[in-house]
């Protein structure tokens, strides 16, 4: 079953999409999906980690597609500060990041498809903290990830 979030790719989004992620933002079930665009329509859940996977593991996982774009949702453990008192402290929150990943090698029309089609994604996924696009390993290092995250805006 596939949800009415077409735009002018054509591509939707599956309904297991967007079930997966409210299943990493509400019940905190996966730490990470993994998104694919099935026969250039569908948006569709490639895979899922574990909830104790780490940021490491999940580019490890990543390492996968290094020829080849995905979407991906990361529920990222972020220590951000916290106001008040005369101490500087910080307090770890989980923050959604859907980043899309369209690495150089990968083909010129998949690129294409993947960038026209990720407002239909952004549109079916609510509550995103952070969106991010990378083309290579060193734009989603974790230090960029939690640099993105004191810097402010989406």
């Amino acid at each position: 079953m596939v949800t009415s979030f077409a735009f002018a790719s054509g591509v939707t989004v599956a309904t297991e999409a967007k079930i997966l992620y409210e299943e990493v933002k509400k019940d905190k079930k996966y730490r990470y999906i993994i998104y694919h665009i099935k026969n250039e329509r569908v948006i569709e859940v490639e895979t899922t980690g574990p909830r104790e996977a780490s940021y490491a593991e999940f580019l490890t996982k990543l390492q996968d597609y290094k020829n080849e774009c995905r979407y991906c949702v990361f529920d990222f453990p972020a220590n951000i500060p916290v106001e008040g008192g005369g101490e500087k402290t910080t307090m770890s929150v989980d923050r959604l990041v859907l980043m899309t990943w369209c690495p150089e090698s990968a083909k010129i029309k998949q690129k294409m498809l993947y960038s026209s089609s990720y407002d239909a994604l952004k549109k079916a996924l609510v509550g995103v903290y952070k969106y991010l696009q990378a083309c290579d390993y060193d734009e989603v290092s974790e230090e960029v990830i939690a640099q993105a995250f004191t810097k402010g805006g989406k």
